[in-house]
This record gives structure tokens, sequence and C-alpha cells, in this order.
């Protein structure tokens, strides 16, 4: 059973979704094509509420649900009002630098300090690569209208394989981000509830994990959202806490008397592998840029987005790597605000804004897996019922990340293996690729030359970073079981 699902929800035509940072206009557009789907001379099935589960009218009702959803979708990505592009240049940036900043930033002073201040040639080299990956991702939407999505590219280059192997790996980062969310969140709960003692006698669980727990219980509730203005605003909110994170370092640093100055070192050549992974998916956001291209008013203006948000992201990283890793040298744990003195209030915000992002990241990554499950079921079933089953398996899945993150509790080696594994080859690997067998009739031989190189590179990336990554990680588990 659960294989048929995934089968088809992989091999499925409709529109998916997927992002580290932001769903919530891809989700209101995927929405509303599943609930405008009308029967006629395109041999389409009958138009369906998926929502409702029963027949629409296509008429004012069906006029009025799509205002509702680009109302969600305007929320998030200052996209498509009544159906036309509306973003400016200067909107696109916003949003395209809204979506990289994530939880990578937390890693960058540790991949710094572990890999040397010469490893800072590796980030900006990265961030090089996955801005030129962000803008033939454009040309290759320039070539076709009708190409919508992320895995709709991939399908126009190698045909439904493509599509599938494209929507395969997006689903593989949605779980290891999430998984690394929960990781982050254990962590940094013990320090902003300094003190508390919790235990259940039936139960061995540590107080540690017994936050973590009620933490991810009190996000739950959030699966069952199907309201879409409500998970724009928890993307929102996820941006403004990851800018919260930058800019309470930034005030350790100019006020909080920890002197800077720690040696970093000049170079780690043996931990490059794994910091790669870190760096890697620091830059992780491509499935969603067809739909910023999608929502701008000039298209022509996306390579100059791409380079600009690359820009100011890779200038954020470099700055919030070596502010950290001088202020704490060889004492900076995998995450910065793991770091930064207790005794301060913006230690505590921080903290905060560290422990609050998986709250709005648990709805907004599981949304893809919902809208396909939605689009699975029966149309006949009632709106209880859908409700139920959307919000029984995602709480399902959730209860099993929560079970994975308690286990493996290593944060910077699942996301240093999320980074090899899967964030190269969606970032770098397949645009390239895509690239070429789209537009291998006219490309130039350099085009090509640089493209296959860039493949290749992505390729060692991949394989020494997630040897390297799994190394560190099964060593981990196995100290932790003997210990």
């Amino acid at each position: 059973m659960a294989s048929g699902w995934w089968c088809w929800s992989l091999c499925a035509k409709p529109k998916q979704v997927a992002s580290e940072s932001v769903h919530g206009a891809q989700l209101a557009l995927q929405r509303l094509t599943a609930t405008r789907r009308c029967g006629g001379g395109s041999g389409e099935a009958a138009c369906v509420d998926v929502e409702a589960g029963k027949p629409c009218k296509c008429g004012e009702g069906q006029q009025a649900a799509a205002a509702e959803r680009f109302a969600a979708v305007e929320a998030v990505a200052g996209g498509h009002q009544h159906g036309k592009p509306t973003s400016s240049y200067a909107h696109s940036v916003i949003n395209m630098v809204g979506m990289l900043i994530g939880l990578g930033q937390l890693s960058t002073p540790y991949a710094l300090e572990n890999g040397g201040w010469a490893s800072v040639f590796l980030l900006v080299g990265l961030g090089v690569m996955c801005a030129y990956t962000a803008h033939i991702i454009g040309k290759c939407l320039d070539d076709d209208p009708s190409s919508k999505t992320y895995q709709d590219i991939g399908e126009r280059a190698f045909g439904a394989k493509g599509r599938v192997v494209a929507s395969a790996f997006i689903y593989l980062e949605i779980f290891f981000a999430l998984v690394s969310y929960t990781i982050s969140l254990s962590d940094n709960l013990p320090l902003v509830f300094a003190g508390a003692r919790l235990s259940l006698p039936w139960v061995r669980l540590t107080t540690t994990q017994l936050l973590t727990v009620a933490a991810v219980l009190v996000a739950l509730p959030s699966l069952w959202l199907r309201d879409l203005s409500t998970i724009s605003f928890l993307s929102f909110a996820g941006i403004v806490m990851s800018l919260l994170i930058f800019v309470t370092v930034v005030c350790v640093a100019a006020f909080g008397g920890v002197g800077l100055g720690k040696h970093i070192p000049a170079l780690r050549v043996e931990r490059i592998p794994a910091v790669s992974g870190l760096y890697m998916f620091s830059y992780a956001g491509h499935i969603v840029f067809p739909n910023i291209y999608a929502a701008m008013k000039d298209p022509s203006a996306f390579t100059r987005v791409s380079v600009a948000s690359f820009a100011v992201v890779t200038a954020l990283y470099t700055a919030l790597a070596f502010v950290g890793a001088s202020l704490f040298g060889p004492a900076v744990r995998s995450q910065i605000t793991l770091s930064m003195p207790p005794r301060l209030a913006v230690t505590r915000v921080a903290l905060w804004a560290t422990v609050l992002t998986p709250v709005t990241k648990y709805a907004l990554e599981f949304a893809p897996f919902a809208i396909q499950l939605e689009h699975h079921l029966p149309a006949s079933m009632s709106p209880r019922a859908r409700t139920l089953v959307r919000g029984g398996v995602g709480s399902a899945v959730l209860l099993l990340i929560l079970a994975l993150a308690l286990s493996v509790p290593y944060f910077q080696y699942v996301l240093s293996l999320t980074g090899s594994l899967v964030s190269v080859a969606i970032s770098v690997i397949f645009p390239c690729a895509f690239y070429l067998k789209i537009r291998w009739a006219r490309a130039s031989r350099p085009t090509v030359a640089l493209n296959a190189a860039m493949i290749a590179a992505g390729v060692v990336l991949a394989v020494v970073g997630t040897a390297s990554s799994a190394k560190s990680l099964v060593q981990s588990i196995q100290r932790g079981h003997a210990a």
C-alpha cells in the first residue's frame, strides 16, 4: 500500500511543491490547479473540489475559491494577482533571499572553524555555482512556458524518469530537513528552559527528550491546518526567525563583551568533504525558483535577481561564519546559538527564534505529501474523512521524524549528509544536466564544457561528502551506544 502511494506520488502529473524555506506560494498554486480541473475538450476528468470532496460548479464558486487561494500566494511571494505576475525586481530578490536563509546559517561558523579560514573560498565558490544553476533554471523556463515547476523541467529533459528522480530527491530533502529541524529543536530547548527537570515514571526519556516530545506535540496540530493564509503566515514567520538569528549574533559581537580574534586555522583538508556538505545545504532552494520566476512581472530579469540574491546570501553567510568563528574559536559548536553567552538577552532571543522555527516549518514542509495524498483520495470522500486521513498520516510521519531525531541527535553530521547526498544533486548536478539535455543543439562548446565540469564537480562533492559525513555519523552513533 505504502509503496503504491509513493509510486503514484512520484509519477503523477499534478504540480508538486517543496522547499526548505518557503512553500506557501507553491502550495496555493498547486491547490488552485487541483480545484480548477474541468472536463471538456482537453479530456480531463469532471471538475472536482479536492478539499470538499465533491463536484464543484465551474462558475462563480470556482472564481471565489481561486481568489481565496491567490490571496495566499500574494502573502508569500507577492506573486499573482488575478492571475497576473506582479513581483518587481526588488520584491523577487527579497523572496529569493528569504528562501535561501534558513537552518544552514546556524552551522556556517562551525564549518569555517573546522575547515579553516581558507574554506571560505569553497563557500563563495558554491554560492557562485548555485547562482549559475539558478540562472540556467530560468533559461529552461524561458524555453518552455508550460514548465512551471522543478519537476516539469526534469520531465522535459528526461521524460517521466526525470520527473520521478527529481521528485524523489525533493521528498528526500524535505524528510532530512525536518529531521535536522527537530534535532536543532532538541539541542536548543534545554537552554531555553535552563534548569528544568522532567521525568515520567513509565518512560525512560531524559529531560531534553521530553522537552522535544512536548514541543513536537505542540506543533502537531499545525499539520491538520487547511487554511492557506495560515500556512502563508507560518512561512513569513520562518523567514523572520532566520533573519533574527543573524541579527542576534551580530549584537553579541558588538555589545556582548565577547572578544573577537580567536584563532582560526588556515586549512584542514581532511575536514573539507564534510564542510562542503554544510555549505551546500545553506544554498539549497532551487526547487522553488520556478515559482519566483513565474511571479515576476519581468521574467527576463530572473538572472539579475539570482545574482543579486546569491551575492547577498553569500555575503551574509561569510560575515556570520567569520564573526562566529572569531568569537568562539575552537569552542564554537555546530549551531552558533549553542555557543552564545547564556547571560545575554540577545541569546535568549536567538534561542527562542531557533526553537520556534521548526514550529513554523512542519506544516509547510509536509504540504507536498498532504497535497499528493489528497489527490489520491476518492473524490466522494467527505471533508471530515479527508481531514482525518491528512492529519493522521502527517502526525504519523512527524512522530517517525521525532523518533529518528532523538535516536540520531547529531546535527552537524545529518546536515552535512543532507547537503552532500541531496542538496548537491538538486542545486548543481540536476540543473546542469537538465540544461544540457534541453539546449544541447543550441549550446556552445564552452557552455557544454562548463556545465559538464560543474556536473563532475558536483558528483565529486556528493561522493566524498556523503562518505565523510556518513562515516562520522555512524561513528557518533556507535560511540553513543557504547556510552
